[in-house]
């Protein structure tokens, strides 16, 4: 029986076993991924930056502490502008502002346009250029009309990038870590379990490099965001006096302006007056017929009848003092 049981103890590892070995050597190689990450950041750094690795190969020592100022000086910039320009003519210079993009490498994102009630055309576009040619984009683009407002701003999100570099670094060899247990694993359990943490781990490493493209996409492209007005007519005879075209003019614009007024109010009165003239018609035509009519005077040939007197009071006989 002593035997027997001596057989049975040495069984698989359960699951939680197979999850602490793994957080233990996840965290154990974190040091080494941070201590041998610098270097591949380091390396990245020099490679962006155009630098020469060739004090790589020894990874430690004097080499490695050559590369560490390059790191320090890559920053990654967010940089946004906003520019208004009054020109003559907007599709003109449209054109001419998705030349200049396109020549310097970028492209153009959204774009939206407008019409006033005088027919003035107005645009906005967004502009995406490379970080190396904002500053020479946007030059062009203030000089290609009048520029009324105009604001820029710079962010800094350096920490960020290196941040989200350093856990895709360690949430990768944590998704390995995993994928080496489910190998070595031999109970259907065990299996489930791992494949559940796999995904949880593998759904945090594809967020990180979401926002690692997102980051990498605002910092090597700057977004210039241009609004484009056309200049107003006849803007220089806004000073002039007044002359007799002016007054013919303006008096001509009231009197459309009456006219329209009028017909407003035509408008407006037509459907009470509608609905009077049927009440009328329906008086003349069906209410009044039906109403009985007064017998009319008859008449001879010698002319009217004579009418009626009234009969003479009988005399009364005198009072018997009145006699004499």
């Amino acid at each position: 029986m002593r035997t027997r049981r001596s057989v049975r103890r040495p069984a698989p590892a359960p699951a939680a076993l197979l999850l602490a070995a793994a957080l233990a050597l996840t965290g154990c190689s974190a040091g080494d991924d941070a201590s041998g990450g610098s270097n591949s950041a380091a390396d990245r750094g020099a490679d962006h930056k155009g630098v020469s690795g060739e004090a790589a190969p020894g990874g430690t020592g004097s080499g490695a502490k050559a590369t560490a100022p390059p790191k320090l000086a890559a920053t990654h910039i967010i940089r946004t502008a906003s520019l208004t320009v009054r020109v003559k003519d907007v599709p003109k210079a449209l054109d001419q502002a998705r030349t200049g993009v396109q020549n310097a490498g970028g492209y153009v994102g959204d774009e939206t346009t407008t019409r006033d009630a005088e027919g003035h055309e107005r645009t906005r576009v967004v502009l995406r250029v490379p970080v190396e040619k904002y500053d020479e984009v946007l030059a062009e683009l203030e000089g290609s009309g009048k520029l009324l407002d105009r604001s820029a701003k710079a962010e800094d999100v350096t920490d960020q990038v290196v941040d989200v570099e350093s856990r895709i670094t360690t949430q990768r060899a944590s998704v390995a870590r995993i994928r080496e247990l489910m190998d070595r694993a031999t109970k259907l359990s065990d299996v489930v379990t791992l494949e559940g943490e796999l995904s949880t781990r593998q759904a945090d490493l594809e967020s990180l490099l979401a926002r690692q493209k997102s980051l990498k996409d605002r910092t090597s492209l700057a977004t210039i965001t241009l609004s484009l007005s056309e200049t107003p007519v006849k803007e220089q005879a806004e000073d002039d006096d007044p002359g007799f075209v002016d007054a013919l003019a303006g008096g001509w614009s009231a009197f459309l302006t009456m006219l329209r007024w009028l017909a407003v109010a035509f408008g407006a009165i037509l459907p009470f007056a509608a609905v009077a003239a049927l009440i009328v018609l329906l008086w003349l035509r069906v209410v009044r017929p039906r109403l009985p009519r007064r017998p009319a005077p008859t008449a001879t040939a010698l002319g009217p009848l004579p009418q009626a007197r009234p009969a003479p009071e009988a005399a009364q006989p005198p009072a018997p003092g009145e006699r004499d």
